[in-house]
């Protein structure tokens, strides 16, 4: 079974790696949405796994986004952001179902998604649009950049977890 866990986790890794990098870096809408779907490793990282190891597994993924990116770690430090505060996110959004390990996503409603989903992308991309950005005189571009890149991400993530749910 745990063989079996490592397999499927690393195939995801890899593949939301390559996704990301050849298809999704390449769209551009308006100047400033781009959807990130790499976000889905952390957000189905499964919930009873080691959090230092998640933690690892975030820096790594935001750094193979970088180097592919040219964009100088600031994926990496967005990823290492969510996965730490992950634990919070997942009890404020689905109480006490968290505490005693009971979650699927998945079979979860959609309002408990949509406010994990939500939280976690939201997060990911104002730190990653504030490192990225980060000047005062660009902040309609910052905001915009938050709120669209947000809205198309949360869409991807959340229509991916309905496409690839075992329902």
């Amino acid at each position: 079974m745990l063989n079996n866990l490592i397999f499927v986790n690393t195939v995801r890794f890899l593949l939301l790696v390559l996704v990301q990098v050849l298809l999704l870096n390449q769209i551009n809408l308006f100047g400033y949405v781009n959807p990130y779907l790499y976000l889905l490793f952390i957000i189905i990282y499964p919930f009873t796994g080691n959090k230092s190891l998640l933690i690892f597994l975030s820096f790594l993924l935001g750094l193979f986004v970088d180097f592919f990116s040219d964009s100088g770690g600031i994926h990496a430090a967005a990823c290492v952001s969510i996965a730490f505060i992950r634990p919070f996110i997942l009890k404020y959004s689905f109480g006490i179902s968290y505490e005693y390990n009971t979650i699927k996503i998945s079979s979860e409603d959609y309002m408990k998604q949509f406010i994990y989903v939500g939280s976690m992308v939201f997060i990911h991309h104002f730190i990653l649009f504030a490192l990225e950005i980060f000047n005062i005189n660009h902040f309609v571009l910052f905001l915009n950049s938050i709120l669209f890149s947000s809205i198309f991400s949360i869409v991807l993530i959340l229509s991916t977890i309905t496409l690839f749910s075992r329902k």
